[in-house]
Formats: structure tokens, C-alpha cells, sequence
């Protein structure tokens, strides 16, 4: 166990919101065998809370994430590579039936931009770089590819997949990795949050589950699967609260008080 001082990521809730703060500004907050176990730990930790509505994944200090810690990679054997464990973080963050809202005050680079990716919002200031460097040290952005392709414009990912330059986050915007760039940084943040905790909790888990899941060849081949999850959920106890209040214009029973 580390003590509250030795940590490396910070768990706190507050409002059915839970704040997962990556906090290792010496070595921008690089994905090191310390970070990427409390990071998982917190992950793991939010999605079994039935009190947290949503999860922030934000930094201290001027970079989000720079990837995978290159110092605990050298020497090391292709089993022992510490990448090995990247894909659990990642998996987590895709499937948490919790929307996840990255915050980025910074810069993000490779591993980093791939747990964006993952994240089912993305904000960053204006002044956030990104860049998919692993061509430019010899090594394949593989396993992000995984969450980042989904998210990309084709062109652009074959671009800055291959050439690795940097772009700037208005770029981010249009190619999809990022949903705004914004001064304002806590307030879309705050906006999004808002929006989010607005809806039913078994709902937003299953249209998570729903956006990622393949898209039938013709929508008559969907029609049957889900007209049985839409009237399940219509019928269901979430679904019939939230036709009441509509009913009685008041808000459900799941939103957060002001």
C-alpha cells in the first residue's frame, strides 16, 4: 500500500461525480508500474460505486500523459514490457458503464492519446498538443490503435500515424479525437458532467454497450435484438420513472440535486 504522499493517482468523489487525477508531474505523468496500477485500481473502484454517476480522468502539472514510461521499458524482454498491462486501463475505460470525460490541460502523447480515445468525451485547452511518436523511437502504436482508430478520420490516422508530427487541438476536433477545445477548460467540463448524470444509469450503460458493440449489415438484421432492448428498458423500473417525471415535469430520480 502507498501512503496518501506516494500516490500517483487520486481517487475523490463529490456529487455522484468521481475525479481520477493522475498526479506523477516529474516524468509527465508517464504510464509507469506504479500509475498504471492505481490507475486501475481507481477505475475498477468507480465502476463498482453505484453512488459515482460519471468519471473525470484529468493531471496535475503540464502534461496530461507522455505514454508509456520509456525509462521502465529499456532492457527489458518483450514479456516483461510494462505495455503489457496497458490494455486492462483501456479496456476499463471503453467498457466502464460509467461515461468517462477526459480533461486535458496539456499535451498527450501515444499511450496517453490512447486512453483519450477511450474516454467517451474528450476536452482539452486550446494549447494541447498531441502526437503519435512510436514511429519516431521504432515501435508500432499497435494497441491504441484499438481505441483510437474507431474515433479517427481514415486519412488523418494514416497521416499522423505514420509521420508522427504533432498537431494542435483544433485539429484534434476535426479528426474526432478530442469533442472541443476550450479555455473555459472546467466549465465543459462541468457542462458535459451535467449532461451526462442526466440519464438513467442502466441506460447509459447500455448505450454504452450499444455504440460499441458491430453494426448489423442492414438495419432489418438489428430490428429484432433491439426492439427487445428498447421495450425492455420502456417497461423496465429506470424507463418508468423517467416517463413519470416527464409526466409530472419534474426531474428523475437518478439526477443529482443541485
Amino acid at each position: 500500500m502507498t501512503g496518501m504522499a506516494d500516490e500517483l493517482v487520486h481517487y475523490d468523489v463529490v456529487g455522484g461525480t468521481a475525479t481520477i487525477t493522475l498526479d506523477s508531474p516529474h516524468n509527465r505523468n508517464a504510464l509507469s508500474a506504479q500509475l498504471r496500477r492505481e490507475l486501475s485500481d481507481s477505475l475498477a473502484e468507480a465502476a463498482a460505486d453505484d453512488a459515482v454517476r460519471v468519471i473525470v480522468l484529468t493531471h496535475t502539472g503540464p502534461v496530461f500523459c507522455a505514454g508509456m514510461d520509456l525509462k521502465e521499458a529499456r532492457g527489458a524482454g518483450a514479456g516483461d514490457q510494462g505495455v503489457n498491462e496497458f490494455p486492462r486501463i483501456l479496456e476499463q475505460l471503453w467498457t466502464s458503464p460509467k461515461p468517462v470525460v477526459a480533461r486535458l490541460a496539456g499535451p498527450a502523447r501515444a499511450g496517453g492519446i490512447g486512453m483519450v480515445a477511450a474516454c467517451d468525451i474528450a476536452v482539452a485547452v486550446p494549447e494541447a498538443t498531441f502526437a503519435f511518436s512510436e514511429v519516431r523511437i521504432g515501435v508500432v502504436p499497435a494497441i491504441i490503435s484499438l481505441t483510437v482508430l474507431p474515433r479517427l478520420n481514415p486519412r488523418a490516422a494514416h497521416e499522423l500515424f505514420l509521420t508522427g508530427d504533432t498537431f494542435d487541438a483544433r485539429r484534434a476536433v476535426e479528426i474526432g479525437l478530442l469533442n472541443s477545445a476550450t479555455a473555459d477548460l472546467d466549465a465543459e467540463v462541468a457542462r458535459f458532467v451535467k449532461s451526462l448524470a442526466a440519464g438513467g444509469p442502466k441506460a447509459l450503460a447500455a448505450t454504452k454497450a450499444l455504440l460499441s458493440r458491430p453494426r448489423p449489415a442492414t438495419p432489418s438484421d438489428g430490428f429484432e435484438e433491439m426492439l427487445a432492448l428498447s421495450a425492455k428498458f420502456f417497461a423496465g423500473e429506470e424507463g418508468q420513472e423517467g416517463i413519470l417525471a416527464f409526466a409530472q415535469k419534474r426531474k428523475p430520480n437518478w439526477v443529482p440535486q443541485d
